[in-house]
């Protein structure tokens, strides 16, 4: 059983970053919210992970989670139209067996609802003109 952890750690983590990668690939002026939370869902449902639809990614300016959320899955064409200056935190991420988390009593730090393993991958994105632009790479 040892075995497995490692190569179920790293298959959670690789969905999480086709998904983001997706989700960026998706990103662009005139796109909405819902075509980057589609691209990532479709990767996350496809892995066979079941998706949290209560957290996400989240725009980025003056508080550090703010509108607009941006759901792990949804539909293409809808929710709001992405436009040059707009800066995003996209979240992937994905639960081996639950879609259910629970708080912490620090409000804070989130679990799994079953305890099991769980991955995040995320990266901030400028939307400009061409594109998305990643701007948390190392």
């Amino acid at each position: 059983m040892g075995e497995s952890r490692p190569a179920e750690s790293v298959a959670l983590i690789s969905a999480t970053e086709r998904a983001l990668s997706a989700g960026i690939a998706a990103a662009g002026p005139g796109a909405r919210i819902g075509d980057i939370s589609h691209a990532i869902g479709s990767v996350l449902s496809e892995a066979g992970y079941p998706i949290n639809t209560q957290f996400g990614g989240h725009g980025i300016g003056s508080t550090m989670h703010q509108d607009p959320h941006v759901p792990n899955t949804g539909q293409p064409g809808r929710g709001y139209k992405l436009r040059p200056g707009l800066l995003l935190a996209l979240e992937p991420w994905v639960m081996v067996d639950t879609a259910q988390l629970v708080t912490d009593p620090d409000g804070w730090t989130l679990r799994s609802a079953t305890g099991c393993r769980t991955a995040h991958t995320e990266h901030t994105i400028a939307i400009t003109a061409d594109g998305a632009e990643i701007l948390t790479l190392p």
